[in-house]
């Protein structure tokens, strides 16, 4: 019986199927329109790339349905349950504002309203001793109340939990005997770190999506199982691994994010296999793009992220950042008469003015087709585009506006999306310390081969890497992911003269939970792996770095060193002679899943003839008579200089001119500069 390995990632638009045949490593995709019930558009996806469920070794899935949540205020009524006269901590959060000078735009209302957020007499000091015991009548009435109002959630968030949750343990106990079948989550086995309001923000977000990702992974398990699926359901989470469905009800805020790790994980390993452990990724599509960097073979990974501002949810990310670029991203002028670009978006309908469903404002797509490097269809000729309107957008938006004539109009769209990306990757690179000339570029996404020579071109980038399936790469990546679970506990100490053996102790307690939780989900004990960081920081800082720690940890002076390297990295200078802190430990349990190998093509290919030739314009006023090729016809080995265009059913790749492109073993193309 065949095996197969299948990944599902619903996005807001399409739902992506990626089917890998383990015996011999070849890929198969399809692409569905995303539904509002999820789950319909996950089976039909199924469907249309003919999945027979009982045959699937291994089902892998990206979802959007955690961050839609957030974003829509789709909610489960929940409560908060703290210490008493500390009700507001998530209201009052930083007191910062996303803009710091409009002084009228105000920060989103939190998840649980004051009226849900409740309070009981306890209190634990900074050292961890309990002053004052839970007040277990109190803790009852509030259980009461709870109740009465019929909450499906709660978030159980005291003061100094994070150093003994002893409090939080047995509030958790009795509202579980009053509250039977409420999800009762508390922040000291969510979150056990210093600083209450991301503590708090991060349990109150994992709470009121329990319900939500329960239902959702139970009513999914059922359709499955009805279509002969026998094993696990693996869910992606934000950190870059993936949970079973037990792990993702205990900790759903993990989910938040899910779809945008996806990605960076698939950039990631198409970049290695090409012989690049330095990469970056861009993933582009119809509103958004999604930039991504790896370093030596690992992705940065971030605690400070959210899906809305004031609301932080601290568990370990792949590092994304997200811009307004997209295929339908519009092109306007700004009240200086400056041409601009994004974030406004055109959306999936009506779309771009090519589509023809009454959109006039252009967007990227419309100069694209401007230009000739867009044909007349997209996604197979499922979606045709019509040049005509394309041009009478860029016509009247920009072109009279700005006394441009139509093909430099067009150029100066894409050249202002490419500026926007380009600014992107500077932020995620440069701003690192990174230089983006030690790095291969991945464009993916709907739209990202179209752009992404030219990004790769302003940013001195060497070397620009197209994947065999652009449009699908994020569900690819779905496949690519282990079992993984982060932990981490606050440890304030001085790295001069905090105690080793304790460090140990506390890490061993950290192993024990993780060793729980990855048998909780079925993982094989020689299948685990885990790796710990110390975050440290210099003394009177609150940013810290993580710095990688052995196993023992062996010498706190020489993590002290690698501490002074790291931060001139990050930020240009280092201070040997300072004192460091330790601030946490971290521990990553990894479960190992097998993963079946990428098929391997013969090199040594003929070029074949180009579909059509049609002029395309790169810049100046005249346009390349220039061939189109279609990308299933390219086989390995084969290369190419520009200008060229090579389309297929989920992307385009612009090969301008000055641009050299071979197709590897992988079917991946790799463009350089000539010369």
């Amino acid at each position: 019986m065949t095996a197969l390995r299948v990944a599902v990632d619903i996005g807001g638009t399409f739902t992506d199927v990626c089917i890998l045949d383990e015996a011999t490593g070849l890929i198969r995709i399809a692409k569905t329109a995303s539904t509002p019930d999820p789950i319909d558009g996950f089976m039909t996806g199924l469907e249309k790339g003919n999945v027979d469920l009982a045959e699937v070794a291994l089902l892998s899935h990206g979802t959007t349905v955690a961050t839609n949540a957030l974003i829509t205020r789709r909610l489960p009524r929940a409560a908060m349950v703290g210490t008493e006269g500390f009700r507001d901590v998530i209201e009052i959060r930083r007191a910062n504002k996303e803009d710091l000078w409009d002084t009228y735009k105000d920060v989103a209302r939190p998840y649980i309203p004051r009226r849900d957020r409740l309070t009981v007499n306890e209190r634990v000091d900074a050292a961890g001793n309990i002053i004052t015991p839970l007040d277990e009548a109190g803790a009852r009435e509030v259980a009461r109340v709870l109740r009465k109002r019929g909450v499906l959630a709660v978030a159980v968030c005291f003061m100094n939990a994070f150093t003994n949750g002893a409090n939080e343990r047995r509030m958790k106990q009795i509202l579980e005997e009053e509250l039977p079948g409420v999800a009762i989550t508390t922040s000291s086995e969510v979150m056990p770190e210093i600083f209450e309001h991301e503590r708090f923000s991060t349990t109150v977000v994992n709470a009121i999506l329990a319900p939500v990702v329960g239902v959702y992974c139970e009513r999914l398990a059922e359709k499955l199982k009805a279509g002969g699926y026998k094993r696990d359901l693996l869910l992606l989470h934000s950190g870059g691994g993936v949970m079973t469905t037990k792990g993702a009800r205990q900790f759903s805020a993990r989910l938040a994010g899910s779809g945008i790790a996806a990605g960076a994980i698939a950039s990631r390993y198409i970049a290695s296999q090409c012989g690049f452990p330095n990469s970056i990724g861009l993933d582009m599509g119809g509103t958004s793009c999604d930039v991504s960097l790896a370093w030596e073979g690992k992705s940065r990974v971030t605690k400070d992220w959210f899906i809305e501002f004031g609301y932080p949810i601290r568990f370990p990310s792949i590092e994304v950042l997200t811009i307004g670029a997209g295929g339908g991203s519009l092109a306007w002028i700004d009240e200086g008469g400056s041409l601009r670009n994004g974030p406004q978006s055109a959306g999936a309908n009506p779309g771009p003015a090519c589509y023809g469903r009454g959109n006039t404002v252009p967007t990227n797509s419309d100069a694209n087709v401007v230009l000739g490097r867009l044909g007349k269809g997209l996604a197979g000729g499922s979606i045709q585009l019509d040049a005509q309107k394309a041009e009478d957008a860029v016509r009247t938006g920009v072109a009279e506006r700005l006394g441009m004539d139509l093909h430099e109009a067009a150029e100066s769209i894409v050249r202002v999306a490419n500026a926007n990306m380009a600014d992107a990757v500077r932020l995620i690179s440069i701003s690192r310390g990174y230089d983006p000339r030690d790095f291969a570029l991945v464009a993916f996404g709907g739209a990202g081969a179209l752009h992404g020579f030219a990004l790769a071109k302003e940013l001195s980038i060497p070397v620009v890497i197209v994947p065999p399936n652009p449009g699908v790469t994020s569900a690819l990546g779905c496949l690519l992911v282990d079992v993984q679970h982060d932990l981490s506990e606050s440890y304030i100490q001085p790295a001069a003269t905090a105690d080793l053996a304790h460090i140990e102790d506390r890490f061993a307690a950290l192993e024990a939970e993780a060793w729980d939780r990855m048998r909780h989900e079925g993982v094989a004990d020689d299948q685990v792996v885990m790796e710990r960081t110390i975050d440290m920081m210099y003394q009177g800082q609150w940013r810290s770095l993580a710095v990688p720690a052995g196993s023992p940890v062996g010498s706190l002076e020489a993590l002290v060193t690698k501490f002074h390297g790291l931060h001139e990295r990050e930020y240009n200078f280092r201070r040997d002679g300072a004192p460091v802190d330790l601030y946490r430990l971290n521990l990553r349990a990894v479960g190992m899943v097998p993963k079946a190998a990428l098929a391997e093509h013969p090199l040594g290919g003929v070029l074949p003839a180009p579909k059509e030739r049609r002029p395309v314009w790169f810049g100046g006023k005249d346009a390349y008579d220039t061939p189109v090729y279609w990308r299933p016809d390219l086989p390995a080995g084969v290369s190419f200089s520009g200008p060229a265009i090579v389309e297929q059913l989920d992307s385009t790749t612009v090969v301008p001119p000055g641009a050299h492109a071979e197709v590897d073993k992988y079917l991946n193309i790799v463009m350089r500069m000539e010369g």
